[in-house]
């Protein structure tokens, strides 16, 4: 989620209700359509390592 995305609430909201395993990365100076084609703000690392660690 972006730091300063307006429907950040929301996911804080469901990272507190959601099961284990869970991680909540906030990405910083980030809104929420940033996060949707600004490729270089994508923290692709951390979505490839939670994957790999829980999914495999």
């Amino acid at each position: 989620m972006g730091e300063h995305a307006h429907s950040r609430y929301f996911s804080e909201d469901a990272y507190e209700q959601a099961a284990e395993p869970k991680e909540l990365h906030v990405v910083p100076n980030a809104g929420h359509v940033d996060l949707y084609d600004k490729t270089d703000l994508i923290p692709f690392d951390k979505l490839e390592e939670f994957f790999t660690k829980n999914l495999l």
